[in-house]
């Protein structure tokens, strides 16, 4: 195995710009997509946090119509509609489902946006394709291995766009700092790289079981997960603190760095991978995902480190959750907020701040919940997926690049559960002299739901 994939050609984001010029280059796409006669017309799947966010940062930067939503809790359905209706120009509300089977079967989308949990994200990517849509998926892309290959099978059968929501990508002040410091050769030989979050955002509490509410369809919101004991709704953080539903911290907020990191150095699969850790602070509540855990992402001549915590205090206060390259001739610290250079001897520093755009979209100021230092990144890799649509070409957060970026992070738990180092090929789909980690890249579907498997999607 080697660390680039030789059969793919990887569509550099604006290489040579720096972030100020990408940011006005944006103004002047002429979106062959966005020329039709009749308007762009647009799903979402998922209705919560995050899949509203995504929509409304669409809607800023296309003129589109959203024409249908889904989700199994009608209460949020309800709530979307009307929001939407005041964002899009139409003043319409779209038509709402909480079987994303039927809404997929009118096939009258042109995109869908997935924004639901972790473990339905395969699905819902692969039944969009299948409808004629090109597709915005969250990452992680799945939640076992086999899942991603056959996401990236199926966007290759049906010749769809898949944008993947590791917008780091089109980050303005980390687009900045690619050229500037890493395509400079301002670092030197880049030999070490160490990734972290330690965010306090483990959900830890010992809810009772109850009644499922009349407004939500909890047996179509598992759908082919394990199905829980109903403990109250498990939107936004609290299905995210269980194992059946995700990846767990690994899964949510390291595909993010490693992801970035993977495209600051251009790098592929990991050769070996490797991970420890466990519950090793907070036990009093239901949550069964890692409060605590190490990873080492091994590449010729280089390591990738991952530390999470979600108890105790940052190592570094200004990086909580960043990444760090390490050169002969410098450092490069990055996140969501900055970035610095800083060298080693001679040489000056460079500082990078976060690009924040109120001025120009004052309704970001006022939106529930959202991420403003993450908004115009989204708003760019909206931009950009429309623009790979319109001419043909792999996105800059391609679903390859998202499956590698979440097939590593897969391994990364599965090495930590297995207690040993793991290679994986992606040619054959094993783990190499593993049989026992190889059973455990598909992991088992509840009930009629079917695993999707690379194999359907092969001519």
């Amino acid at each position: 195995m080697t660390n680039k994939d030789p059969n793919i050609k990887r569509r550099q984001f604006l290489k040579g710009t720096t972030a100020a010029m990408v940011l006005s280059s944006f103004g002047v796409y002429g979106f062959d997509l966005m020329n039709k006669e009749k308007p762009v017309r647009v799903g979402l799947i998922g209705t919560g946090w995050y899949g509203k966010s995504d929509l409304f940062r669409l809607i800023q930067v296309a003129p589109v119509e959203v024409v249908s939503l889904c989700d199994p809790d009608n209460n949020l359905l309800t709530e979307a509609a009307e929001l939407v209706s005041q964002r899009q120009k139409s003043g319409k509300k779209p038509k709402l489902y909480t079987d994303f089977r039927k809404m997929l079967a009118k096939k009258d989308l042109d995109l869908v946006l997935v924004g639901s949990p972790d473990h339905w994200h395969a699905l819902h990517g692969i039944e969009a394709m299948k409808s004629g849509a090109h597709v915005y998926l969250q990452k992680p892309i799945s939640v076992d291995v086999i899942e991603g290959e056959a996401l990236v099978a199926a966007a290759r059968k049906y010749n769809r766009v898949v944008q993947i929501g590791t917008q780091r990508k089109s980050t303005p002040h980390l687009i900045d700092a690619k050229e500037r410091v890493v395509e400079a050769g301002l670092l030197g030989k880049i030999s070490h790289v160490e990734m972290c979050c330690y965010f306090h955002m483990r959900a830890n509490g010992n809810p009772p079981v109850q009644e499922v509410p009349d407004f939500f369809d909890y047996e179509m919101w598992t759908g082919p997960a394990p199905l829980r004991p109903y403990d109250g709704l498990p939107h936004k953080r609290w299905w995210r603190t269980f194992m059946e539903y995700g990846n767990g911290i690994m899964g949510d907020m390291c595909v993010h760095m490693l992801d970035t990191v993977r495209w600051m150095l251009d790098l592929g699969w990991p050769k070996k991978i490797s991970s420890t850790g466990g519950i090793y602070v907070q036990k009093d509540g239901k949550s069964n995902i890692a409060d605590t855990q190490s990873a080492v992402f091994e590449y010729d001549g280089l390591n990738c480190v991952w530390q999470h915590r979600s108890w105790g205090s940052p190592a570094d206060p200004e990086y909580p959750w960043s990444f760090k390259l390490y050169g002969d001739k410098g450092t490069l610290a990055g996140s969501t907020m900055q970035a610095d250079f800083i060298p080693y001897g001679d040489g000056e520093p460079i500082h990078f701040d976060v690009l924040y755009e109120k001025e120009k979209y004052p309704e970001d100021v006022t939106e529930k919940d959202i991420e403003l230092n993450a908004a115009p990144a989204t708003r760019w890799h909206m931009k950009d997926w429309l623009s790979a649509i319109d001419k043909g070409t792999l996105p800059v957060a391609d679903v390859l690049d998202g499956h590698i970026s979440t097939a590593s992070c897969i391994l990364a738990n599965m090495a930590m559960e297995l207690k040993r180092p793991l290679v994986y090929d992606p040619e054959k789909r094993i783990v190499v002299n593993d049989p026992e980690a190889t059973a455990l890249l598909q992991r088992p579907y509840r009930g009629d739901w079917e695993h999707p498997h690379p194999d359907q999607f092969e001519n």
